[in-house]
């Protein structure tokens, strides 16, 4: 009825459930956290607005190359 590469996949299958299951635990149970760092809050604005001028720059640079 069942051949080993079935049994196989159902495993698999079953397996990447219980990890999605527990990563929903942590997720939920990470939510539930309180208010996050401000500071890192701050860190993360300010990293993205320097990644969003290097990109910004590149795709000049890029534009340069291009045109």
């Amino acid at each position: 009825m069942f051949n080993k590469a079935t049994i196989m996949d159902r495993q698999s299958i079953s397996h990447a459930l219980q990890r999605i299951a527990r990563a929903t635990d942590r997720i939920e149970a990470g939510a539930g956290r309180s208010a996050a760092d401000p500071h890192l809050e701050q860190r993360h604005a300010a990293l993205r607005a320097e990644a969003t001028a290097a990109l910004a720059d590149l795709d000049r640079l890029i534009g340069q190359l291009d045109g």
